[in-house]
């Protein structure tokens, strides 16, 4: 079995407040991660070179013969055949950036520890059309999501059967279905004239649900009754989903249970919506939406006119919480109280449209370790340290300390 690394470039930081938790590679956009579309299209054991604090959760695992590959890089066509056809001390470099690269377990170490490597032949593709797409900004993870969704259905099902959708239920449209073991489906209309949808093991909708494809949904996730869920969205596993969900791409174990809209939208992991949630995703004037960069820190164009929500791991909000379009939350937010909050705000922040406080790190810990409890989870030492760092990095972007 191949081994792949895939490394963290710029990047990382340019993909706020998702990557505080998470690096590149574990970011969910189709039905898969990055890593894991890199492990299926290989057959390889995939693991990371990532940010210091992130690395005791996401350890690098070095063998004889290593692929390293951009973690922000699609797996396009022609940069999977360029990876396949690598030799050792080859690498791939697109307009001077380092794409990929095969080392032995010499080389590797010399690079990680900034010696004198041998003399890597390099691999120049910068003429290549349509070879090397990266993901560079939180918005397109929703807008390249249909676009993945359908990528990830062909890899995950070549060759494949689906179990049954059961009796019960409504198909309209040409695309197919494919429903993994164990996934129970009651009383639902699906469309796929647009695109195909997936239903992962011991999944469940309940009955009266409406879905339109492009969509996923992982293992164990639960699409609550009467949902609506429109194309290009996915639920990762463990997330519950009800009420009315447009774009919306859910990382994993969150909940979104009740009535409410999401639209063009990126939720992190243990993360919760109060009853009656809703979210702008276009403005009045019909402009771009600007949304806020953690690079240049200030409000950027996304060249969007659909542009909603960035919601970071174990934020939460209380019922009825109304987001203005182009709204970045950070990691381990409570929002609460009438009108609308602020556009961005920032990690560990408590309050609402009112002002807010600090979320004391203690406390919010001590939520965390309740949340993940509920799915049967521990808050781990590593998942400590990853908030901690979070907690103290993000101080500066907290005004009033």
């Amino acid at each position: 079995m191949k081994n792949i690394i895939l490394f963290d470039d710029d990047n990382w930081r340019s993909l706020l407040p998702l990557t505080y938790t998470r690096p590149v590679g574990d970011v969910r956009i189709g039905i898969l991660t990055m890593a894991e579309k890199w492990a299926i299209i290989h057959k390889a054991k995939v693991s990371y070179i990532t940010q210091d604090h992130l690395a005791g959760k996401f350890p690098a695992a070095v063998d004889e013969d290593n692929l390293l590959i951009n973690s922000a890089c699609f797996p396009t066509d022609k940069l999977i055949a360029y990876t396949e056809g690598l030799r050792l001390n080859e690498s791939i470099v697109y307009h001077d950036e380092l794409i990929a690269a095969r080392l032995d377990r010499i080389q590797f170490e010399k690079l990680i520890n900034n010696e004198a490597a041998d003399e890597i032949r390099a691999i120049d593709i910068s003429e290549e059309k349509d070879c090397v797409e990266k993901l560079s900004h939180p918005y397109q993870i929703f807008v390249f999501n249909g676009r993945e969704i359908i990528r990830d259905f062909t890899w995950l099902t070549a060759g494949r059967t689906s179990f049954p959708v059961g009796s019960g239920n409504t198909i309209i449209g040409k695309h197919p279905i494919f429903v993994e073991e164990g996934a129970k489906i009651h009383a639902t209309i699906f469309n796929t004239e647009e695109g195909p949808i997936y239903i992962g093991k011991n999944a469940l909708i309940m009955e009266g649900s409406l879905i339109r494809g492009p969509f996923a949904m992982g293992e164990f996730s639960v699409v609550k009754m009467g949902a609506k869920i429109y194309a290009n969205t996915t639920l990762g596993p463990g997330c519950k989903v009800g009420g009315e969900v447009q774009n919306v791409v859910f990382q994993a174990n969150s909940n979104k249970a009740h009535d409410g809209y999401l639209g063009n939208a990126v939720v992190g992991e243990w993360c919760n919506f109060g009853a009656g949630t809703n979210n702008s995703n276009l403005k009045n004037n019909y402009e771009d939406v600007k949304l806020w960069s953690y690079i240049s820190e200030r409000f950027e164009s996304t060249g969007l006119q659909f542009c909603g929500l960035i919601f970071g791991d174990h934020s939460k909000c209380a019922i009825n919480t109304v987001f203005n379009t182009g709204t970045v939350v950070g990691v381990s937010t409570n929002i609460f109280g009438s009108g609308f909050p602020r556009n961005f705000i920032p990690s560990f922040s408590w309050g609402g449209s009112a002002g807010y406080v600090t979320y004391d790190i203690r406390k919010a810990l001590e939520t965390a370790r309740r949340v993940v409890a509920r799915r049967n989870m521990k808050l781990t030492e590593d998942d400590v340290r990853i908030l901690e760092y979070t907690f103290y990095e993000s101080a500066r972007y907290r005004p009033w300390e």
